[in-house]
Protein backbone atom coordinates (compact mmCIF):
# COMPACT_ATOMS: atom_id res chain seq x y z
CA UNK A 1 0.00 0.00 0.00
CA UNK A 2 1.02 3.83 -0.78
CA UNK A 3 2.58 5.14 2.41
CA UNK A 4 1.33 8.67 1.93
CA UNK A 5 -2.80 7.69 1.87
CA UNK A 6 -2.81 3.74 2.47
CA UNK A 7 -4.63 3.52 -0.69
CA UNK A 8 -3.64 -0.02 -2.39
CA UNK A 9 -0.95 0.59 -5.28
CA UNK A 10 -2.75 -0.19 -7.45
CA UNK A 11 -6.69 -0.51 -8.79
CA UNK A 12 -8.23 -3.56 -6.70
CA UNK A 13 -11.92 -4.77 -7.96
CA UNK A 14 -14.25 -6.38 -6.99
CA UNK A 15 -15.87 -8.71 -9.39
CA UNK A 16 -18.78 -10.68 -8.07
CA UNK A 17 -19.88 -12.61 -5.11
CA UNK A 18 -21.97 -14.85 -3.14
CA UNK A 19 -23.02 -16.26 -0.06
CA UNK A 20 -25.12 -18.78 1.88
CA UNK A 21 -27.72 -18.34 3.98
CA UNK A 22 -26.77 -17.90 7.77
CA UNK A 23 -28.36 -20.51 9.45
CA UNK A 24 -28.60 -20.20 13.17
CA UNK A 25 -27.18 -23.39 15.35
CA UNK A 26 -29.66 -24.76 17.25
CA UNK A 27 -27.75 -27.10 19.83
CA UNK A 28 -26.21 -29.43 17.63
CA UNK A 29 -23.51 -29.56 14.86
CA UNK A 30 -25.58 -27.82 11.82
CA UNK A 31 -26.48 -30.12 8.31
CA UNK A 32 -22.85 -28.43 6.66
CA UNK A 33 -19.36 -28.73 7.53
CA UNK A 34 -16.78 -25.20 6.49
CA UNK A 35 -15.61 -26.90 3.21
CA UNK A 36 -19.27 -27.83 2.11
CA UNK A 37 -20.39 -24.07 3.00
CA UNK A 38 -17.14 -22.95 1.42
CA UNK A 39 -18.23 -24.53 -2.02
CA UNK A 40 -21.93 -23.75 -2.18
CA UNK A 41 -20.92 -19.84 -1.95
CA UNK A 42 -17.90 -20.49 -4.29
CA UNK A 43 -19.58 -23.07 -7.18
CA UNK A 44 -22.35 -20.69 -9.10
CA UNK A 45 -20.13 -17.51 -8.42
CA UNK A 46 -17.27 -19.37 -10.45
CA UNK A 47 -20.06 -20.58 -13.07
CA UNK A 48 -20.81 -17.25 -13.94
CA UNK A 49 -17.03 -16.51 -14.54
CA UNK A 50 -15.58 -16.59 -18.61
CA UNK A 51 -12.32 -17.63 -17.16
CA UNK A 52 -11.67 -21.46 -15.52
CA UNK A 53 -11.52 -21.65 -11.62
CA UNK A 54 -7.71 -22.88 -12.04
CA UNK A 55 -6.75 -19.56 -13.39
CA UNK A 56 -6.85 -18.29 -10.26
CA UNK A 57 -3.38 -17.42 -8.65
CA UNK A 58 -4.76 -17.93 -5.37
CA UNK A 59 -7.58 -18.83 -2.92
CA UNK A 60 -7.62 -17.28 0.49
CA UNK A 61 -10.28 -17.45 3.02
CA UNK A 62 -10.98 -17.13 6.63
CA UNK A 63 -11.84 -19.03 9.19
CA UNK A 64 -11.13 -18.63 12.97
CA UNK A 65 -12.17 -22.81 13.89
CA UNK A 66 -12.72 -25.14 11.01
CA UNK A 67 -12.69 -28.60 11.55
CA UNK A 68 -9.97 -31.15 12.97
CA UNK A 69 -10.34 -32.99 9.13
CA UNK A 70 -10.33 -29.36 7.34
CA UNK A 71 -6.45 -28.53 7.61
CA UNK A 72 -5.88 -25.13 5.81
CA UNK A 73 -9.85 -24.88 4.84
CA UNK A 74 -9.00 -23.18 1.78
CA UNK A 75 -6.94 -25.05 0.04
CA UNK A 76 -9.49 -28.06 0.58
CA UNK A 77 -12.16 -25.66 -0.85
CA UNK A 78 -10.03 -24.83 -3.85
CA UNK A 79 -9.24 -28.51 -5.01
CA UNK A 80 -12.94 -29.15 -4.53
CA UNK A 81 -13.74 -26.72 -6.30
CA UNK A 82 -11.69 -27.76 -9.11
CA UNK A 83 -9.17 -25.00 -8.76
CA UNK A 84 -6.27 -27.58 -9.86
CA UNK A 85 -3.17 -28.84 -7.61
CA UNK A 86 -1.33 -25.94 -8.72
CA UNK A 87 -3.48 -22.92 -7.66
CA UNK A 88 -1.98 -22.29 -3.91
CA UNK A 89 -4.43 -21.38 -1.16
CA UNK A 90 -3.95 -20.69 2.52
CA UNK A 91 -6.46 -19.41 5.37
CA UNK A 92 -6.29 -16.81 7.33
CA UNK A 93 -7.31 -15.97 11.61
CA UNK A 94 -8.08 -12.58 12.71
CA UNK A 95 -11.11 -13.75 14.99
CA UNK A 96 -13.77 -11.89 13.57
CA UNK A 97 -12.66 -10.15 10.70
CA UNK A 98 -10.68 -13.73 9.17
CA UNK A 99 -13.06 -13.04 6.13
CA UNK A 100 -12.08 -9.32 6.16
CA UNK A 101 -8.43 -10.11 6.37
CA UNK A 102 -8.68 -12.61 3.46
CA UNK A 103 -9.93 -9.58 1.17
CA UNK A 104 -6.88 -7.69 2.68
CA UNK A 105 -4.48 -10.02 1.69
CA UNK A 106 -5.85 -10.66 -1.86
CA UNK A 107 -6.52 -6.85 -2.48
CA UNK A 108 -2.49 -6.23 -1.27
CA UNK A 109 -1.36 -9.09 -3.67
CA UNK A 110 -3.12 -7.60 -6.47
CA UNK A 111 -1.97 -4.49 -5.63
CA UNK A 112 1.53 -5.65 -5.91
CA UNK A 113 1.19 -7.25 -9.08
CA UNK A 114 1.61 -10.49 -7.94
CA UNK A 115 -1.90 -11.52 -8.38
CA UNK A 116 -4.37 -10.83 -11.15
CA UNK A 117 -7.05 -13.21 -9.90
CA UNK A 118 -7.74 -14.03 -6.82
CA UNK A 119 -10.80 -16.17 -4.98
CA UNK A 120 -11.26 -15.01 -1.38
CA UNK A 121 -13.81 -14.81 2.08
CA UNK A 122 -14.61 -16.60 4.73
CA UNK A 123 -16.17 -19.55 6.26
CA UNK A 124 -17.64 -20.82 9.51
CA UNK A 125 -19.60 -23.42 10.91
CA UNK A 126 -19.92 -22.17 13.92
CA UNK A 127 -22.50 -25.07 15.22
CA UNK A 128 -19.15 -27.99 14.69
CA UNK A 129 -17.35 -26.14 17.09
CA UNK A 130 -15.93 -29.15 18.82
CA UNK A 131 -16.02 -30.54 22.14
CA UNK A 132 -13.18 -30.91 23.79
CA UNK A 133 -11.79 -32.90 27.00
CA UNK A 134 -10.50 -31.35 29.94
CA UNK A 135 -6.31 -31.68 30.21
CA UNK A 136 -6.60 -34.22 33.19
CA UNK A 137 -8.92 -36.56 30.82
CA UNK A 138 -6.25 -36.20 28.27
CA UNK A 139 -3.96 -37.18 30.62
CA UNK A 140 -5.44 -40.17 32.01
CA UNK A 141 -5.73 -41.56 28.35
CA UNK A 142 -2.08 -40.25 27.88
CA UNK A 143 -0.76 -42.47 30.64
CA UNK A 144 -3.45 -45.19 29.53
CA UNK A 145 -1.77 -45.23 25.77
CA UNK A 146 1.35 -45.53 27.24
CA UNK A 147 0.80 -48.45 30.03
CA UNK A 148 2.91 -51.54 28.81
CA UNK A 149 0.97 -53.99 30.55
CA UNK A 150 -2.80 -55.02 32.08
CA UNK A 151 -1.40 -54.42 35.54
CA UNK A 152 -0.58 -51.21 34.22
CA UNK A 153 -3.66 -50.11 33.29
CA UNK A 154 -5.25 -51.77 36.04
CA UNK A 155 -3.33 -49.28 38.37
CA UNK A 156 -4.81 -46.32 36.53
CA UNK A 157 -8.59 -47.32 36.82
CA UNK A 158 -8.56 -45.62 40.44
CA UNK A 159 -7.54 -42.43 38.95
CA UNK A 160 -10.10 -42.25 36.73
CA UNK A 161 -13.04 -40.02 37.80
CA UNK A 162 -16.45 -39.36 35.95
CA UNK A 163 -15.60 -35.56 36.49
CA UNK A 164 -13.20 -36.14 33.93
CA UNK A 165 -16.19 -36.54 31.26
CA UNK A 166 -17.31 -33.11 31.31
CA UNK A 167 -16.28 -31.33 28.15
CA UNK A 168 -14.72 -28.21 27.61
CA UNK A 169 -17.12 -26.60 25.17
CA UNK A 170 -14.38 -24.71 22.50
CA UNK A 171 -16.75 -22.25 21.13
CA UNK A 172 -17.13 -20.91 25.07
CA UNK A 173 -13.56 -20.51 25.19
CA UNK A 174 -12.83 -19.08 21.59
CA UNK A 175 -15.52 -16.11 22.81
CA UNK A 176 -13.46 -15.40 25.86
CA UNK A 177 -10.65 -13.02 26.08
CA UNK A 178 -7.57 -14.85 27.84
CA UNK A 179 -5.53 -11.75 28.52
CA UNK A 180 -8.54 -9.95 30.15
CA UNK A 181 -10.91 -12.95 30.95
CA UNK A 182 -13.72 -11.50 29.87
CA UNK A 183 -15.91 -12.93 27.33
CA UNK A 184 -17.64 -10.87 24.41
CA UNK A 185 -20.77 -10.58 25.98
CA UNK A 186 -19.01 -9.11 29.57
CA UNK A 187 -16.62 -6.49 27.07
CA UNK A 188 -20.40 -5.27 25.51
CA UNK A 189 -21.24 -4.70 28.95
CA UNK A 190 -18.38 -2.75 29.65
CA UNK A 191 -18.20 -0.43 26.64
CA UNK A 192 -22.61 -0.31 26.96
CA UNK A 193 -21.37 1.39 31.13
CA UNK A 194 -19.17 3.50 29.15
CA UNK A 195 -21.43 5.38 27.28
CA UNK A 196 -24.81 4.93 29.13
CA UNK A 197 -26.25 2.78 26.84
CA UNK A 198 -29.39 1.49 28.16
CA UNK A 199 -31.65 -1.95 27.76
CA UNK A 200 -34.32 -0.31 25.92
CA UNK A 201 -32.14 1.23 23.54
CA UNK A 202 -30.52 -1.86 23.16
CA UNK A 203 -33.82 -3.75 22.81
CA UNK A 204 -35.10 -1.20 20.22
CA UNK A 205 -32.15 -1.84 17.87
CA UNK A 206 -32.45 -5.07 18.06
CA UNK A 207 -35.84 -5.29 17.20
CA UNK A 208 -35.05 -2.41 13.82
CA UNK A 209 -32.36 -4.97 12.81
CA UNK A 210 -34.83 -7.89 12.48
CA UNK A 211 -37.35 -6.13 11.19
CA UNK A 212 -34.88 -4.26 8.57
CA UNK A 213 -33.73 -7.64 7.34
CA UNK A 214 -37.20 -9.24 7.23
CA UNK A 215 -38.28 -5.87 4.97
CA UNK A 216 -35.11 -6.74 2.58
CA UNK A 217 -36.10 -10.63 2.90
CA UNK A 218 -39.70 -9.54 1.26
CA UNK A 219 -38.52 -6.68 -1.12
CA UNK A 220 -35.53 -9.32 -2.80
CA UNK A 221 -32.50 -7.44 -1.46
CA UNK A 222 -30.19 -10.15 -0.48
CA UNK A 223 -29.80 -11.67 -3.97
CA UNK A 224 -26.12 -11.88 -3.07
CA UNK A 225 -27.20 -15.23 -0.88
CA UNK A 226 -27.76 -18.68 -2.94
CA UNK A 227 -29.57 -21.58 -1.77
CA UNK A 228 -27.90 -24.88 -0.58
CA UNK A 229 -29.19 -27.60 -0.16
CA UNK A 230 -28.38 -30.74 2.47
CA UNK A 231 -27.87 -34.89 1.71
CA UNK A 232 -31.84 -35.33 2.32
CA UNK A 233 -32.66 -32.42 -0.45
CA UNK A 234 -33.87 -30.56 2.38
CA UNK A 235 -33.17 -26.57 1.10
CA UNK A 236 -32.02 -23.54 2.73
CA UNK A 237 -32.33 -20.24 1.22
CA UNK A 238 -33.19 -17.47 3.48
CA UNK A 239 -31.23 -16.31 6.74
CA UNK A 240 -33.63 -18.37 9.12
CA UNK A 241 -32.51 -16.63 12.75
CA UNK A 242 -34.59 -13.28 11.60
CA UNK A 243 -37.46 -12.98 13.71
CA UNK A 244 -40.00 -10.96 12.09
CA UNK A 245 -42.59 -10.73 15.04
CA UNK A 246 -39.50 -8.89 17.29
CA UNK A 247 -40.81 -6.60 19.98
CA UNK A 248 -39.65 -4.37 22.83
CA UNK A 249 -42.06 -6.44 24.67
CA UNK A 250 -40.75 -9.82 24.14
CA UNK A 251 -37.18 -8.76 24.28
CA UNK A 252 -37.82 -7.20 27.92
CA UNK A 253 -38.63 -10.29 28.99
CA UNK A 254 -35.39 -11.93 28.72
CA UNK A 255 -32.48 -12.21 30.95
CA UNK A 256 -29.00 -10.81 30.91
CA UNK A 257 -26.93 -13.28 29.46
CA UNK A 258 -23.38 -12.40 30.76
CA UNK A 259 -23.57 -10.19 33.78
CA UNK A 260 -26.21 -11.50 35.96
CA UNK A 261 -28.49 -10.79 37.24
CA UNK A 262 -27.95 -6.49 36.29
CA UNK A 263 -26.77 -6.75 33.22
CA UNK A 264 -28.34 -5.07 30.30
CA UNK A 265 -27.00 -7.86 27.03
CA UNK A 266 -29.26 -10.50 26.45
CA UNK A 267 -29.37 -12.88 24.11
CA UNK A 268 -32.30 -11.09 21.91
CA UNK A 269 -29.91 -7.56 21.69
CA UNK A 270 -26.84 -9.92 20.70
CA UNK A 271 -25.84 -11.39 17.84
CA UNK A 272 -26.86 -15.12 16.83
CA UNK A 273 -24.41 -18.81 16.74
CA UNK A 274 -24.46 -19.10 13.25
CA UNK A 275 -22.80 -20.98 10.16
CA UNK A 276 -22.49 -19.61 6.75
CA UNK A 277 -19.81 -18.40 3.66
CA UNK A 278 -19.01 -15.54 1.43
CA UNK A 279 -16.99 -15.91 -1.43
CA UNK A 280 -15.20 -13.12 -3.70
CA UNK A 281 -13.49 -12.84 -6.76
CA UNK A 282 -11.38 -9.96 -6.98
CA UNK A 283 -9.23 -8.53 -10.23
CA UNK A 284 -6.72 -6.37 -10.84
CA UNK A 285 -7.24 -3.67 -13.56
CA UNK A 286 -5.88 -6.09 -16.36
CA UNK A 287 -7.76 -8.95 -15.60
CA UNK A 288 -10.75 -7.45 -15.50
CA UNK A 289 -9.61 -5.84 -19.48
CA UNK A 290 -8.57 -9.40 -20.43
CA UNK A 291 -12.14 -11.39 -19.02
CA UNK A 292 -14.23 -8.56 -19.62
CA UNK A 293 -15.32 -8.90 -16.01
CA UNK A 294 -18.01 -6.56 -14.62
CA UNK A 295 -17.05 -4.59 -11.77
CA UNK A 296 -19.38 -4.17 -8.80
CA UNK A 297 -17.00 -1.89 -7.02
CA UNK A 298 -13.34 -1.05 -6.05
CA UNK A 299 -11.72 -1.55 -2.71
CA UNK A 300 -9.56 1.44 -1.87
CA UNK A 301 -8.34 0.88 1.64
CA UNK A 302 -8.25 -0.97 4.90
CA UNK A 303 -7.42 0.24 7.96
CA UNK A 304 -6.91 -2.32 10.87
CA UNK A 305 -6.50 -1.22 14.84
CA UNK A 306 -5.84 -1.89 18.03
CA UNK A 307 -7.18 -1.38 21.65
CA UNK A 308 -8.03 -2.74 25.08
CA UNK A 309 -9.23 -6.90 24.66
CA UNK A 310 -11.62 -5.13 27.47
CA UNK A 311 -13.49 -2.67 25.06
CA UNK A 312 -12.72 -4.77 21.83
CA UNK A 313 -16.76 -3.71 20.70
CA UNK A 314 -15.09 -0.13 20.36
CA UNK A 315 -12.38 -1.55 17.66
CA UNK A 316 -14.70 -0.11 14.57
CA UNK A 317 -14.32 3.41 16.15
CA UNK A 318 -10.61 2.98 16.45
CA UNK A 319 -10.27 1.35 12.55
CA UNK A 320 -12.94 4.04 11.08
CA UNK A 321 -11.23 7.36 12.55
CA UNK A 322 -7.87 7.05 10.87
CA UNK A 323 -9.49 5.29 7.62
CA UNK A 324 -10.94 8.61 6.83
CA UNK A 325 -8.38 10.49 7.93
CA UNK A 326 -6.09 8.76 5.64
CA UNK A 327 -8.51 9.55 2.71
CA UNK A 328 -9.42 12.93 3.55
CA UNK A 329 -12.88 12.00 4.17
CA UNK A 330 -15.62 12.87 6.39
CA UNK A 331 -18.96 11.10 7.79
CA UNK A 332 -20.94 13.07 5.56
CA UNK A 333 -18.91 11.67 2.94
CA UNK A 334 -19.46 7.92 3.00
CA UNK A 335 -23.22 6.95 1.72
CA UNK A 336 -23.50 3.70 3.41
CA UNK A 337 -22.56 2.03 6.60
CA UNK A 338 -22.16 -1.59 7.31
CA UNK A 339 -20.82 -2.22 11.08
CA UNK A 340 -20.87 -5.94 12.34
CA UNK A 341 -23.42 -5.92 15.39
CA UNK A 342 -21.74 -8.33 17.20
CA UNK A 343 -23.94 -6.77 19.97
CA UNK A 344 -26.30 -3.74 19.83
CA UNK A 345 -24.87 -2.13 22.59
CA UNK A 346 -21.04 -2.77 20.80
CA UNK A 347 -23.23 -0.38 17.64
CA UNK A 348 -24.31 1.94 19.76
CA UNK A 349 -21.23 2.16 21.79
CA UNK A 350 -19.09 3.02 18.38
CA UNK A 351 -21.64 5.34 17.00
CA UNK A 352 -21.32 7.29 20.23
CA UNK A 353 -17.71 7.01 20.10
CA UNK A 354 -17.12 8.47 16.82
CA UNK A 355 -19.37 11.26 18.14
CA UNK A 356 -17.71 12.02 21.53
CA UNK A 357 -15.53 15.15 21.29
CA UNK A 358 -13.32 13.57 24.29
CA UNK A 359 -13.41 10.28 23.80
CA UNK A 360 -11.60 11.31 19.98
CA UNK A 361 -9.29 13.40 21.75
CA UNK A 362 -8.23 10.68 24.20
CA UNK A 363 -8.54 7.54 22.57
CA UNK A 364 -8.60 8.43 18.83
CA UNK A 365 -5.85 11.81 18.91
CA UNK A 366 -7.99 13.58 16.92
CA UNK A 367 -8.84 17.25 17.92
CA UNK A 368 -12.57 16.97 17.62
CA UNK A 369 -15.22 14.47 17.03
CA UNK A 370 -15.03 12.23 13.93
CA UNK A 371 -19.25 12.82 13.33
CA UNK A 372 -22.31 11.04 13.86
CA UNK A 373 -23.29 8.59 11.32
CA UNK A 374 -26.70 8.63 10.37
CA UNK A 375 -29.19 6.11 11.30
CA UNK A 376 -30.86 5.74 7.89
CA UNK A 377 -27.62 5.26 5.99
CA UNK A 378 -26.33 2.59 8.61
CA UNK A 379 -27.10 -0.97 8.55
CA UNK A 380 -30.27 -0.38 6.43
CA UNK A 381 -31.30 -3.92 5.88
CA UNK A 382 -30.31 -5.29 9.45
CA UNK A 383 -27.30 -7.23 10.72
CA UNK A 384 -26.05 -9.84 12.60
CA UNK A 385 -28.39 -9.12 15.43
CA UNK A 386 -31.21 -10.59 13.21
CA UNK A 387 -28.76 -12.57 10.65
CA UNK A 388 -26.20 -13.99 12.38
CA UNK A 389 -22.52 -13.80 13.36
CA UNK A 390 -20.72 -16.63 11.45
CA UNK A 391 -17.16 -15.64 12.83
CA UNK A 392 -14.79 -16.06 10.05
CA UNK A 393 -17.02 -15.03 7.67
CA UNK A 394 -18.53 -11.89 8.41
CA UNK A 395 -15.71 -9.81 7.66
CA UNK A 396 -16.40 -10.97 3.89
CA UNK A 397 -20.34 -10.62 3.97
CA UNK A 398 -20.39 -7.14 5.37
CA UNK A 399 -18.09 -6.06 2.25
CA UNK A 400 -20.44 -7.88 -0.55
CA UNK A 401 -23.49 -6.37 1.41
CA UNK A 402 -21.91 -3.28 1.22
CA UNK A 403 -20.69 -3.27 -2.48
CA UNK A 404 -24.37 -4.72 -3.34
CA UNK A 405 -26.28 -2.22 -1.59
CA UNK A 406 -24.47 0.88 -3.22
CA UNK A 407 -25.50 -0.80 -6.69
CA UNK A 408 -29.20 -0.90 -5.87
CA UNK A 409 -29.08 2.54 -4.49
CA UNK A 410 -26.85 3.96 -7.44
CA UNK A 411 -24.66 5.15 -4.49
CA UNK A 412 -20.92 6.19 -4.51
CA UNK A 413 -19.09 5.38 -1.16
CA UNK A 414 -19.72 2.89 1.78
CA UNK A 415 -17.42 1.75 4.83
CA UNK A 416 -17.33 -1.89 5.90
CA UNK A 417 -16.40 -2.11 9.75
CA UNK A 418 -16.20 -4.54 12.53
CA UNK A 419 -15.09 -5.06 16.28
CA UNK A 420 -12.59 -8.31 16.70
CA UNK A 421 -11.99 -10.23 19.42
CA UNK A 422 -8.83 -9.00 21.44
CA UNK A 423 -9.22 -5.92 21.72
CA UNK A 424 -8.83 -5.04 17.81
CA UNK A 425 -11.22 -3.33 15.07
CA UNK A 426 -11.28 -3.45 11.49
CA UNK A 427 -12.28 -1.45 8.74
CA UNK A 428 -12.39 -1.17 4.25
CA UNK A 429 -13.43 1.60 1.90
CA UNK A 430 -15.19 0.69 -1.54
CA UNK A 431 -16.84 2.97 -4.18
CA UNK A 432 -18.03 2.47 -7.19
CA UNK A 433 -18.57 4.32 -10.61
CA UNK A 434 -21.59 6.02 -10.67
CA UNK A 435 -23.82 7.00 -13.69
Amino acid sequence: MAANNKKYAKPVYLVDGNRTPFLRARGRPGPFKHADLGIYAARSLLLRMPFEPNEFDEVIFGSTMPGPDEANLARVVALRLGCGDRVPAYTVQRNCASGMQALDNAAMSIASGRSDLVLAGGIEAMSHAPLLFHPSMVNWLADWWAAKSIGQRLQLVPKFSPRMLAPVIALLKGLTDPVVGLNMGQTAELIASRFGITREQMDQFAVESHLKLHQAQENGELDEIVPVYDARGKIYDFDDGVRPDSSLEKLAKLRPAFDKPYGLVTPGNSSQITDGAAALVLASESAVKKHDLPVMARLVSTEWAALTPAEMGLGPAHAIAPLLKSQRLKIDDIDYWEINEAFAAQVLAVVAALKDKEYCKQQLGLRSAVGEIPDERLNIHGGAVALGHPVGTSGARIVLHLAKLLEQKNAKTGVASLCIGGGQGGAMLIERSVA
